[in-house]
């Protein structure tokens, strides 16, 4: 790479790179800290009224969400399968996991995050920790609300 840019241009290449990390690192290093006793409780309390659960193998968050199906379709898309379901064809409801996946991926990619996700057909089963930090974090709370969010929003 540095004989096609020229030493200068790989320079330069090298310290961009490192700047959008830097600031991936700073942006994620405010959230990326144990919660206090207080907040965790309060946090905690918040999360179960919502559907999630503590993990007992480790401190994380965890929750299954169900859809009414994988792949989440555009209206006339979805208008074309109402046709067909009315000439007899077996066509599935309209599709919402893939969707809601796709959203949460971006933010978490924004948020410098990597959730723990597993997925079968309409089920997305998702667990929250911070690897860096060794356990559940603001940024992981703070994802746990966006998805909150997504999911109502499907």
């Amino acid at each position: 790479m540095a004989a096609a840019l020229g030493v200068r241009g790989a320079t330069r290449c090298w310290f961009v790179a490192l700047r959008g990390w830097s600031q991936r690192v700073a942006a994620m290093s405010t959230d990326a800290h144990w919660l206090t006793a207080e907040e965790r409780n309060q946090v905690i309390l918040d999360l179960k009224a919502a559907g999630w659960s503590e993990l007992s193998e480790r401190d994380a968050i965890y929750k299954e969400f169900s859809f009414k199906n994988f792949n989440q379709k555009t209206l006339g898309h979805h208008f074309g399968l109402h046709l067909m379901q009315a000439f007899g064809f077996n066509v599935p409801h309209l599709m919402q996991a893939f969707g809601f996946m796709s959203r949460v991926a971006l933010q978490a990619e924004k948020m410098n995050h990597h959730p723990e996700w597993f997925n079968v057909y309409n089920k997305v089963q998702i667990t929250l920790t911070s690897h860096d930090c060794g356990g559940l974090t603001k940024r992981d709370v703070k994802l746990a609300k966006f998805i909150e969010k997504a999911a109502a929003s499907v």
